[in-house]
């Protein structure tokens, strides 16, 4: 019994000096200041782009439809057609039409029989004048309603939408048909006000589109509105889009991206750029009089190996890019090549 109780306090004597041994290589490692490597940050003109979504919309929409209730005779259309300026599309109900021409054929019968009259002195002005404007009136009312019976293209486009059949009753809920002109295309975009004096009329615009993965369309801003927007910040900006091969349709989502001035930027290794565990936001540990600061910096773009950096660091400051494990706000460290 008694050999046990002395082993026992020998292994707690061996482990209470291994313990001390322990904490004081803890506390010397504690001690000794990290090892860490630097570079210094540059600065160069960096372009300033922005990409902004969208959808594609056609440039001019036209609603075909009556002025008032017609039953439908004829749709010579469908979608996906394209058509011309001036081309009939739909035939209306013309049986009015054809009483109304009847009738105008009778009156004009009439107004000449006057006339011949008038010229011997058969009839007088009145009647004359009588005749002449019985006549008037209904060839005007019938070309109102030819125009009415008779629905034509009013842009060259392409049908886009069709909600009737022939022999339907028309009704003022939808249009008959629907052309849109495809060439060119527009898209509306919202840019930050801080751009409102960089955006002018015939600047270009790359457009990007899911559907033609790679593919990069050419844009040019056709219209700058003059007016921000007081909740957003914003203004919006027309950008139209050439589409003589009418690849680019209306609905497609799209990506506009607009360069702005380049301006002056800080630029800073990726290696540098810690991020808080658990946030979004990025840091970087800059050096000075043998210590290291955690700064928090507002990210640009990605540059090769480099990010440009719009806050958070000056210029010509030295920030660190390796041996960041050990690193704290405030510490001293070592700086090694």
């Amino acid at each position: 019994m008694k050999k046990i109780v002395l082993v026992s306090m020998v292994f707690a004597v061996f482990m209470s000096f291994c313990s001390c041994g322990e904490q004081k290589d803890e506390k010397k490692k504690a001690d000794e200041k990290p090892e860490v490597k630097l570079a210094q940050v540059e600065t160069r003109l960096v372009p300033q782009t922005e990409t902004y979504t969208a959808t594609v919309e056609s440039d001019v929409k036209n609603n075909i439809a009556p002025n008032t209730p017609y039953r439908i005779e004829k749709i010579y259309v469908e979608v996906g057609d394209n058509v011309r300026k001036g081309q009939v599309l739909v035939q209306l109900d013309a049986s009015n039409l054809r009483q109304l021409k009847l009738q105008i054929e009778n009156v004009k019968m009439e107004f000449n029989r006057t006339s011949q009259l008038f010229s011997v002195g058969g009839a007088s002005q009145t009647e004359y004048d009588n005749a002449k404007t019985q006549l008037d009136v209904l060839t005007t009312q019938y070309a109102q309603m030819v125009q009415n019976t008779q629905l034509t293209a009013p842009i060259s486009g392409v049908v886009t939408a069709r909600n009737y059949d022939s022999g339907d009753m028309y009704s003022a809920a939808l249009p008959i048909l629907t052309v849109e002109q495809l060439n060119p295309v527009k898209l509306i975009i919202n840019v930050s006000e801080v751009y409102y004096k960089n955006v002018v009329v015939g600047q270009p615009v790359d457009i990007a589109l899911d559907a033609y993965e790679g593919e990069v369309f050419a844009g040019k801003v056709s219209i700058v509105y003059p007016t921000v927007d007081k909740t957003t910040h914003t203004f919006p900006v027309e950008v139209t889009v050439a589409n003589k091969n009418q690849k680019v349709r209306p609905g497609m989502f799209a990506r506009a991206t607009i360069s702005f001035d380049q301006i002056e930027r800080v630029m800073v290794p990726d290696m540098a750029i810690v991020k808080q565990v658990g946030a979004g936001d990025r840091y970087v540990y800059t050096y000075k009089d043998g210590k290291v600061s955690y700064d928090k910096v507002e990210l640009g773009k990605h540059m090769g190996e480099q990010y440009e950096v719009k806050s958070g660091v000056e210029p010509g400051a030295q920030v660190v890019v390796a041996g960041m494990s050990r690193l704290a706000n405030g510490r001293e460290v070592t700086v090694v090549k």
